[in-house]
């Protein structure tokens, strides 16, 4: 029974290729950064923020492959891009603003550190994604579908 599942699960195709954009998303996003930065950080292959939006990529991958295997028309297609409208939506907005937030904390804490008044750890501030990251993403995803189906 295991097995079954587990061999169903790895022939899955739609699966295979939204992983694949995903990370292909985030090698492109460690190429970008070894080619800006002069070197490797295993958190660019591993973290959020970037260009391209590996969550953009992934969502539209799913749902280019969704509509291609079962019609843009069908339930399933709606289904999966709605819930790709909700990813880049975050992505975009509630992620990207959360990061703006954690930018003006760490200069406040900064602040106080300087004056000797708090130590603590700062907080992560790249983890959301301007708008050309999020369309990257999506024409990755898209892309990707189309030339896995």
């Amino acid at each position: 029974m295991l097995k079954q599942v587990f061999t169903e699960f790895i022939h899955n195709k739609i699966f295979i290729t939204t992983l694949l954009s995903w990370l292909v998303a985030q090698c492109i996003k460690v190429g970008i950064g070894i080619i800006r930065f002069r070197k490797f950080d295993f958190r660019w292959f591993v973290g959020t923020g970037g260009m391209p939006s590996s969550h953009s990529a992934g969502a539209s991958c799913l749902a280019a492959a969704v509509g291609f295997q079962y019609g843009f028309n069908s339930v399933f297609f709606a289904l999966a891009a709605s819930f790709t409208i909700v990813v880049m939506f975050d992505a975009q907005g509630v992620r990207r603003a959360a990061g703006k937030q954690a930018r003006i904390l760490n200069r406040i804490m900064e602040d106080i550190y300087w004056q000797k008044r708090i130590e603590d750890n700062r907080l992560r501030e790249l983890i959301g994604h301007t708008p050309i990251e999020v369309i990257a993403g999506f024409l990755l995803g898209v892309a990707i579908a189309y030339f896995a189906r």
